[in-house]
């Protein structure tokens, strides 16, 4: 694993030591989640990647930002990346806002803002590219109500459905089991609701 990847991680060494042929199977199963080349470009895996690590403040996630490099991505790209996962942390304080202040902020009002930080964080990021990595940065963060208004405008901005599927499965590797079904279910909901693309 350590000639494969350039690294080798604790939780590797444990499963090793534990249980060899159960390594063996995690390591077939990352190489075929995250590493082969499937329907995201490298750029574009990358960039979901570095928006959902800042969104769920992994420090441990720096391998991603060398992967980021090695894809293609220059400073800007990387840092449009980030602003991404940025801007997805401002719906917790707009939606506090909204729920403890309804008086003074309508629902609408605060959508509208929100969305305009969000798209001024996206700097050079191609739009549809955007919007996903925002809806996985929400489903890492359990924010079903955000991932359910960037998953609509995901596919509303041309985005597939393997896209979709491909990048919001890194919620499962990154963020565990609970989730990755939290995320689906929302999906699901979403796509009979909005009239998008269902998830299977």
């Amino acid at each position: 694993m350590k000639r494969k990847r350039g690294y080798l991680l604790s939780y590797h060494r444990l499963l090793g030591a534990a249980d060899p042929e159960l390594l063996a199977a995690y390591d077939a199963f990352y190489s075929r989640f995250t590493l082969a080349s499937k329907t995201l470009s490298g750029v574009e895996k990358e960039t979901v990647w570095i928006a959902l690590i800042v969104a769920t403040r992994a420090r441990i996630g720096t391998l991603h930002f060398a992967r980021a490099r090695k894809a293609g991505m220059n400073a800007d790209a990387i840092a449009d990346a980030v602003a991404l996962g940025a801007a997805c942390e401002t719906w917790d304080a707009f939606v506090f806002s909204r729920d403890s202040f309804g008086k003074f902020v309508s629902k609408e009002k605060i959508e509208k803002r929100y969305l305009r930080t969000f798209e001024s964080a996206r700097g050079r990021t191609p739009k549809a590219l955007a919007e996903i990595a925002a809806l996985v940065a929400h489903a890492g963060g359990r924010r079903p109500e955000a991932m359910a208004l960037h998953l609509a405008r995901a596919f509303r901005a041309g985005a597939k459905r393997a896209q979709v599927a491909e990048a919001l499965l890194y919620c499962l590797l990154h963020c565990g089991g609970p989730t990755m079904l939290e995320a689906t279910d929302c999906w699901v909901r979403t796509a009979k609701r909005k009239r998008i693309p269902a998830p299977f």
